[in-house]
């Protein structure tokens, strides 16, 4: 089963993103990835498409629980939709 996450990272690095949205297959797995940079820009990477900024995860995605025990990261399940809308304006 498919499912997607949103996970915000609070932190001061000017080139890093501030929220990562992934698609996760029934292994956990990311499928497409989606970074948001603090200026508003945005990068994703899929099965065909990864760069230097920006790659799939080589490990299944930690549990929410585990990403939450880092006080700079907050990770919540999210929607389809609104998945398809980060994936759509990084896109762009």
């Amino acid at each position: 089963m498919t499912s997607y996450v949103k996970v915000r990272w609070d932190h001061d690095f000017a080139d890093e993103p501030v929220e990562l949205f992934s698609e996760l297959g029934a292994d956990r797995f990311e499928v497409r990835k989606v970074a948001v940079y603090r200026d508003g820009r945005a990068d994703w990477a899929d099965a065909g498409r990864e760069t230097d900024e920006i790659g799939l995860g080589q490990l299944p995605f930690p549990a929410l629980a585990e990403i939450d025990a880092q006080p700079e990261f907050h990770a919540e399940v999210i929607t389809a939709a609104e998945f398809e809308v980060a994936w759509a304006r990084a896109r762009e």
